[in-house]
């Protein structure tokens, strides 16, 4: 029997549940337009003209694969698959760090920077999946979740919306909710949960966190405790995600360099999509997660958003990129790393290949802040 909404307080942000998996599937294999996508994405050649006859296909193939499963690790199992595979094609390397200090008992608040819409929160729940943590419930803005399918494909994979559509009145009900939500996972389900350091990613290759986004964190709290002791009771840990190449960069570029010249930027209806299956597909190199310490309590957002900033800027894993783009020699740099990295500006204008440059050599710049202001 489904949980109504009056006993589900989080029913319409919340990851599905096991007992509403079944149901889900069925109805994503009936979606005649993610049929029609992944029909395309695997037949780009020949869907235009035997769409019709591959469609079917797609679907039985679709039901064949996710007939057996009715729960939301059965669906994550199905997706490490595609993990695995993914990491082999797009990555030289994926490494980790720090997460030795962490505890598999424990639940977290994980707070990264953010560079690429999906991989971020895949890479990093990746690296606890490794490790014997469980898997991690991700933070998704409800604009990247226009399409049903899109959306359906997310709580599966035990991703929780964020409101950002709402307007007036229904802002302050939409963030209190989020609030209790993250609350109620991390105490009452022991559940960890990732959300990116401020809304929309880093473009510029500049991480700082938003204040804004942690006095959200606090506001089911506001009545009961105080700010130092609502930091202790979350566990708010820092992570630090860095990939050599990424796959987004020029695309990125091209539309700062845009807003620079003409002031606006027209995002193109299905860009954000067009964004996920690029970062998932693109070549991405030598990718690093690397996990902070648990953050002692602190009495201000900006506080804490300090200390965030801190630790994602100490533990950021430089790259032969971001030293070849701030200028730095390093017998470790090959021949071969230079010419991978004079690639990415290839056919671009002057303001947009100096716009990618300086998205790579701003993390070692922040690092070199970092380092002196200690």
């Amino acid at each position: 029997m489904p949980v109504s909404p009056s006993n589900d307080p989080f029913q319409n942000i919340r990851p599905y549940h096991d007992r509403e998996v079944s149901d889900v599937l069925n109805r994503l294999i009936h979606d005649e337009e993610l049929i029609s996508v992944l029909t395309r994405y695997q037949f780009p050649q020949l869907a235009s003209l035997f769409g019709w006859l591959l469609k079917p296909a797609v679907r039985i193939f679709l039901a064949q694969k996710t007939g057996d499963i009715e729960t939301i690790q059965g669906f994550q199992t199905l997706i490490a698959g595609y993990m695995t595979k993914m990491i082999g094609r797009t990555t030289s390397r994926l490494s980790c760090s720090g997460i030795d200090a962490l505890s598999t008992d424990e639940a977290y608040l994980f707070v990264s920077n953010h560079r690429d819409i999906a991989m971020d929160p895949a890479f990093i729940n990746w690296a606890l999946y490794q490790h014997g943590f469980d898997t991690l419930r991700i933070a998704i803005g409800d604009n990247l979740l226009r399409k049903p399918y899109v959306s359906d494909l997310m709580r599966l994979n035990k991703s929780f919306i964020v409101n950002r559509s709402a307007k007036g009145r229904e802002v302050l009900t939409a963030l209190s909710q989020l609030s209790a939500y993250i609350d109620h996972s991390l105490v009452q389900d022991e559940a960890s949960i990732w959300i990116a350091q401020r809304e929309g990613r880093a473009k510029d290759g500049n991480d700082f966190t938003d204040p804004a986004i942690l006095k959200m964190f606090y506001m089911a709290h506001r009545k009961q405790r105080s700010f130092a002791e609502f930091i202790a009771r979350v566990k708010i840990v820092p992570v630090s995600i860095s990939y050599e190449y990424d796959p987004c960069d020029r695309a990125k570029a091209l539309e700062l360099d845009s807003k620079q010249q003409g002031g606006a930027y027209e995002k193109s209806q299905f860009e954000d999509i067009e964004s996920i299956v690029a970062g998932i597909n693109g070549n991405k190199g030598h990718v690093h997660v690397a996990f902070g310490q648990v953050i002692a309590p602190m009495d201000t957002p900006e506080e804490l958003a300090a200390e965030i900033d801190r630790q994602i800027m100490a533990n950021y894993h430089l790259h032969p990129s971001n030293l070849l783009a701030a200028g730095i020699e390093s017998d470790d740099i090959d021949a071969t790393q230079k010419a991978e990295f004079a690639a990415r500006f290839e056919g671009l204008s002057a303001s947009t290949a100096d716009i990618l440059k300086q998205m790579y050599a701003n993390p070692v710049l922040n690092k070199q802040r970092y380092q002196e202001a200690v």
